[in-house]
């Protein structure tokens, strides 16, 4: 079964071709959060997933077929989310984001202090 944490945050892992480019820097405000996002589908495509993270704090998309639909905010310098899955709740997390070269994000759950994974190379959306 895809982990929430997949499907939650449409992540993927980096490969480790990756390890020791240039670091990580915390997105430390919205506004910053909202041009990485902004026009951009966050993407799993081994699991067909697929998450539009909108700026007026809605999140829509699917994963495996079925809808997820959610909400989000930017709380204390975190990106703060709730999402339900075709019915499957995905609870509410708090997560530390973080931008390398740009196109790179890596949420890291539970306020930087859980499990990290990287979106790497997002697409534009086809809004």
């Amino acid at each position: 079964m895809l982990r929430p944490l997949a499907v939650a945050a449409a992540l993927v892992l980096p490969p480790p071709a990756l390890a020791g480019a240039e670091e990580f820097t915390a997105v430390r405000d919205r506004d910053t959060f909202v041009s990485l996002i902004s026009g951009r589908d966050l993407s799993l495509p081994l699991f067909r997933v697929r998450l539009e993270v909108r700026p007026d704090g809605r999140i829509e998309g699917s994963a495996l077929g079925w809808g997820v639909t959610g909400t989000w905010d930017w709380r204390d310098g975190y990106f703060c989310r709730q999402m339900d899955w075709s019915g499957k709740a995905i609870p509410y997390n708090c997560q530390l984001v973080e931008v390398r070269d740009g196109r790179e994000l890596r949420f890291t759950v539970d306020r930087g202090r859980g499990e990290s994974a990287i979106q790497a190379g997002m697409t534009a959306g086809s809004r």
